[in-house]
């Protein structure tokens, strides 16, 4: 899969901080649903890897009402300057770290 790349604003979802989140646009959605019919784990879990800022991890999206939501590490976080309402540019891929 090709990466995508969107702007998102961060969000709180259950819980206190630092459990922030990215919205994943509504037109990346079909996309993702399609890398994850071979990439997913299973159980609705589809692997991702991310660029924020300057800074790569991985992840798994979480789906929330039909779409996905990018868990933001609390490492990136700290590291870009992140919090809640902010609006950052997500780089993102579907599938594991090649190696």
């Amino acid at each position: 899969m090709d990466k995508i790349a969107f702007d998102a604003q961060i969000i709180e979802w259950r819980g206190p901080p630092p459990y922030l989140f990215a919205v994943v646009p509504d037109e990346h959605i079909a996309a993702i649903r399609y890398a994850a019919l071979t990439e997913s784990y299973g159980w609705g879990v589809v692997p991702v890897v991310v660029r924020v800022g300057a800074t790569d991890f991985t992840t798994s999206l979480f789906p929330r009402d039909g779409g996905y939501l990018v868990p933001v590490k609390v490492a990136v976080q700290r590291a870009e300057g992140i919090g809640r309402g902010d609006r950052i540019k997500v780089l993102m891929r579907v599938g594991r770290p090649q190696s």
